[in-house]
């Protein structure tokens, strides 16, 4: 399985550096991935659910170890470049049109409305 495309959405809040979003094979994407810095350094952490008894699930999650570790990787790297391109940015902008960082966030849209037919009259 190929990793073709990794959507970094920066966020920095505590502990959680980035919303992720991964695309394998051009024909499968997983959403709301979370890189988190850890003790360690740098994680991903699977999208989830909530079960009834409070804990979580993992929604989707890679099941080899090389997986993970390939899947990581890549995350990690497109971050490192999200930032410095940020950083990049932040330098390139005039002085005196600099504002304070504002953290991203990733917001699906919702889907669009689809008009619904006229009911019919009633005889």
């Amino acid at each position: 399985m190929e990793i073709t495309d990794v959507k970094i959405f920066l966020h920095e809040d505590d502990k959680l550096r980035a919303y992720v979003t991964v695309t394998f094979d051009a024909s499968f994407v997983v959403h709301n991935m979370r890189l988190i810095e850890g003790q360690n350094g740098l994680f991903i952490s699977m999208p989830s659910k909530k079960r009834k008894d409070g804990k979580y699930q993992d929604v989707a999650h890679p099941i080899t170890s090389d997986m993970r570790q390939r899947l990581e990787k890549a995350i990690v790297e497109n971050y490192k470049k999200a930032i410095a391109e940020k950083s990049r940015e932040a330098a390139s902008a005039p002085s005196d049109a600099r504002e304070p960082a504002v953290a991203e966030t990733a917001v699906q849209a919702p889907p669009p409305e689809v008009p619904q037919p006229p009911a019919e009259e009633q005889k």
